[in-house]
């Protein structure tokens, strides 16, 4: 019995141990989304989401470090939702994500703004209303999620690719009719990704919404008690207003009161 009660004590240490030691540091995946977050010629990583989880780590008892891991977009949110990073920021949340990973309330980013496409200056195309998007090739970011409408139609011709940059090179070279972007951020991610915006012509026709950018956790790290701590904090840096500082050199707005509600619990499905 003493041998029995000696090798459980210790495997609950060892596993104690391994808790500890798979949450030394927090693995966040960065993509090239200026001006949310960006990565320099040598790979360095900056961007709001770093921001947050750095005030996080020092205002929080654990000894953790936060450390960015560059990827492509559909690369980050595939290694979200296999667990291979832990934390992701700026996604919209949609069922489908949901499932496959952890989604922290409230959203840090709400943003008034709408879908947009762009078209070549000399291309003959016109979009006046969402119809006239079908027959037409647009290029979209692989693992995106835009407005449910265009999301879910399968009579679109959507081209994925793995950046904003080649998607607006792709419409640059004729190679597609269109290119879908947030009309707010649009104009300053051409200008620090150094590509040519005035080639380009954007079409009359809008979806206007207010997009919602949430951090997400792997289903493994929102479960440990890091995460769950890191969740609180962000909680409580949403009601004291500590968000709304962070998130203001980004020219973002304030998060919404009606999203700081308790009774909520999460922001409203139909707005994604």
């Amino acid at each position: 019995m003493k041998y029995f009660v000696a090798i459980m004590l210790v495997m609950s240490l060892c596993s104690i141990k391994q808790a500890l030691a798979d949450h030394e540091q927090i693995l966040v995946a960065i993509d090239h989304a200026p001006p949310y977050s960006a990565l320099d010629d040598k790979g360095n990583a900056r961007g709001l989401i770093l921001d947050i989880l750095n005030y996080i780590k020092h205002h929080s008892d654990e000894d953790i470090a936060v450390k960015a891991v560059p990827c492509p977009f559909s690369r980050c949110i595939r290694m979200l939702a296999q667990g291979e990073v832990d934390v992701m920021g700026g996604l919209i949340r949609t069922p489908d994500r949901e499932r496959k990973m952890a989604f922290v309330t409230p959203p840090y980013m709400a943003l008034s703004s709408s879908f947009v496409f762009y078209g070549h200056q000399h291309s003959q195309i016109e979009v006046r209303r969402y119809e006239d998007l079908i027959g037409k090739r647009i290029a979209v970011m692989r693992g995106a999620a835009f407005f449910p409408r265009f999301d879910q139609d399968s009579r679109l011709d959507k081209v994925e690719v793995p950046s904003e940059r080649i998607a607006v090179d792709l419409v640059l070279k004729g190679r597609v009719d269109l290119v879908i972007a947030v009309e707010d951020t649009a104009d300053l991610a051409m200008n620090v990704l150094a590509q040519p915006a005035h080639q380009l012509r954007k079409m009359d026709y809008r979806h206007t919404q207010v997009i919602y950018g949430h951090m997400a956790m792997s289903r493994a790290f929102a479960q440990s008690h890091v995460g769950r701590e890191f969740t609180e904090h962000m909680q409580r840096m949403a009601k004291n207003k500590v968000l709304d500082k962070l998130v203001a050199p980004y020219q973002l707005p304030a998060i919404p009161p009606q999203l700081l509600s308790e009774e909520t619990g999460s922001t409203p499905k139909n707005t994604f």
